[in-house]
């Protein structure tokens, strides 16, 4: 398996960077791409590392921001056959506070597959909305909010899923955000590798980072983080984490 991070936060390579995620993923003979940034930078970025874009077989939208589907558009002027996989709920209407941070409605919908509960992709790739599983730990919407009969209330986060790739005996869970809670997702997959955001860039409270890095410990997980997690947030976690990588635009993940 070999990811390629197209779009993030941070570059240690001198590639432009945006706040979004976008990565190219090979595994299991497929060729795919998860979330696709804010813009079209990740087509960009894709060109210098030499990353064919009209080759991808399928496409997953994690969920239903401007940072992971902004760059939509793009990636269908680019590649003319494959699918993308997304909730059902990927298009309601979602606010940072009062501010719109959705997807563009404009989008052309013809080549998207709306999934809910466990969707198989192929063998070896599939993808878990985990709405009905209970949660250990509480999650924060962080002032994220969505609409409910016309009135701005916290988010749910019911337009996330999480893809899990199985290949050589090895469970890699791919996470953008991780809105549902970074600890509820370990604890509910159990993977071999967890790559993704954690959604804590607002928590400064190092007993509150301490916490959750020690809770994240005590599973046999090799974590690779990104994005929302904040590089503070990151430094002050790792002390406490035995495999907690940060993942920046450009590099490559091999397993």
């Amino acid at each position: 398996m070999r990811i390629t991070v197209l779009t993030e936060n941070t570059s240690k390579k001198g590639l432009p960077v945006e706040h979004g995620l976008s990565l190219y993923i090979e595994a299991n003979g497929k060729k795919l791409l998860f979330d696709t940034g804010q813009s079209g930078l990740f087509s960009e970025n894709a060109e210098k590392l030499g990353v064919d874009l009209s080759k991808v077989e399928f496409a997953v939208l994690s969920h239903g921001h401007y940072d992971h589907g902004g760059g939509l558009k793009k990636f269908f002027e680019i590649n003319e056959k494959a699918p993308v996989y997304m909730s059902e709920y990927a298009f309601e209407p979602h606010y940072n506070g009062e501010r719109y941070i959705g997807l563009d409605n404009d989008l052309d919908k013809s080549r998207m597959v709306f999934t809910n509960g466990v969707t198989k992709i192929s063998d070896g790739f599939t993808l878990y909305s985990c709405n009905d599983r209970e949660k250990i730990t509480a999650s924060d919407s962080f002032g994220l909010n969505m609409l409910k009969d016309k009135v701005l209330v916290p988010e749910d986060f019911r337009h996330e899923h999480y893809l899990l790739i199985e290949e050589n005996g090895k469970k890699i869970l791919i996470s953008g955000c991780s809105h549902k809670g970074i600890v509820n997702i370990a604890e509910w997959f159990k993977p071999d590798v967890l790559i993704g955001g954690f959604h804590i860039s607002k928590i400064n409270s190092e007993k509150e980072l301490k916490y959750l890095a020690e809770k994240l410990n005590s599973y046999s997980v090799c974590y690779y983080t990104c994005h929302c997690t904040g590089e503070k947030q990151y430094e002050i976690m790792r002390r406490y984490m035995d495999e907690l990588s940060y993942t920046s635009t450009g590099d490559i993940i091999e397993f």
